[in-house]
C-alpha cells in the first residue's frame, strides 16, 4: 500500500506547526504540496526530516512553489514544467517513487489562478497564462503516459471541473477557475487517460478542498473542490480510496485547503 496527499499549504513557514502535525497524524508515504512560498535553501527542511520524510522542492522567493516528501527515496527528481524556457514560476516537480512491487512517477504540481479574465479577443494575460501552461501540462501527461508507469498528476489545478464542485457554482462564472477553457482543457487531461481518484470513488455532491478565509466560507461551508489527483489508467486500477482531511481547516492557524489522500496498491 502506498498512500499519497496533496495539499496547498499556503505558505511553509508559516505553517510548519501545522504541517509537523498533520503529518503525524496522517503520515502518508508521499506529500505534494504546493505554494510553499519558500525558496530552496530557506524551506524548513529539518523539521520535515525528523518525521522520517525525504525532501525535495522547487521553490521561488513570497510565492509559488511546489514540494515532494516522501518516507522513500526520491528518484530522478525533475523541475519545471517543459515547453517555455522562459517561464521561471515554480509550479512543478516529479520525482520516481520505488515500492517493492514497482515505480510510480509521482507530481506535484500547482496551476496558475488566471485571475483576471481577459479575452481580447483571444485569452490574455494572467487567463492566456493559465491556458497556455494546461496546454504544456497536457503534452507532458501524455508523455508520461508513454512510460506504462503508474502516474500521479496530484496539486492545486485551480480548476472547478463540475457545477458539482462548488457549493454556489453561480457565484464563479466570471471567475478563471470555472471558465470554459479552463475545464475544457481539464476535460481534455481525462480524455487522454487520466482519472479523477476522488470521482472515481465518490460522486456525489459537497466534496470541497478549499474554504476561503472571507466571509465565513469555512464556518458555512461555501468550499469548492480545486485540489484534485488525476491518475493514469495504471495507477487508476490500483486505487482503493481517497479521502479529504476536512478537519485539518479547523485547526489553528490553516491553510485555506485542506489535504487529500488517497490509498494505491502498490
Amino acid at each position: 500500500m502506498l498512500t499519497v496527499a496533496t495539499w496547498n499549504i499556503n505558505g511553509v513557514k508559516a505553517r510548519i506547526d501545522v504541517l509537523t502535525r498533520w503529518l503525524e497524524e496522517s503520515a502518508p508515504d508521499v506529500v505534494c504540496l504546493q505554494e510553499i512560498k519558500s525558496q530552496d535553501e530557506t524551506f524548513p527542511a529539518e523539521a520535515v526530516e525528523r518525521l522520517g520524510y525525504n525532501v525535495a522542492t522547487h521553490g521561488q522567493k513570497g510565492f509559488n512553489g511546489v514540494a515532494l516528501l516522501s518516507k522513500r527515496p526520491l528518484e530522478d527528481v525533475a523541475v519545471r514544467l517543459p515547453g517555455d524556457e522562459a517561464d521561471e514560476h515554480a509550479r512543478w516537480i516529479e520525482a520516481t517513487i520505488s515500492t517493492d512491487t514497482g515505480a510510480v512517477r509521482v507530481v506535484s504540481l500547482y496551476l496558475p489562478n488566471g485571475n483576471p479574465v481577459e479575452r481580447s479577443p483571444e485569452p490574455s494575460g494572467k487567463f492566456g497564462y493559465k491556458l497556455g501552461w494546461m496546454d504544456r501540462m497536457l503534452t507532458r501527461a501524455e508523455a508520461l503516459l508513454a512510460t506504462d508507469e503508474p502516474i500521479v498528476l496530484a496539486g492545486d489545478y485551480n480548476v472547478i471541473p463540475l457545477p458539482a464542485d462548488a457549493r454556489h457554482p453561480d457565484r464563479w462564472t466570471e471567475d478563471a477557475l470555472f471558465q470554459p477553457e479552463s475545464r475544457a482543457r481539464h476535460r481534455a487531461l481525462v480524455n487522454l487517460g487520466y482519472a479523477d481518484a476522488q470521482r472515481a470513488v465518490d460522486r456525489s455532491d459537497g466534496i470541497y478542498t478549499f474554504w476561503d478565509y472571507q466571509a465565513g466560507a469555512w464556518q458555512k461551508n461555501n468550499g469548492i473542490r480545486i485540489d484534485h489527483v488525476m491518475l493514469s489508467p495504471v495507477a487508476a486500477d490500483r486505487l482503493s480510496g481517497v479521502v479529504v482531511e476536512k478537519h485539518v481547516r479547523g485547526w489553528a492557524k490553516p491553510s485555506d485547503h485542506v489535504p487529500v489522500v488517497l490509498t494505491l496498491d502498490v
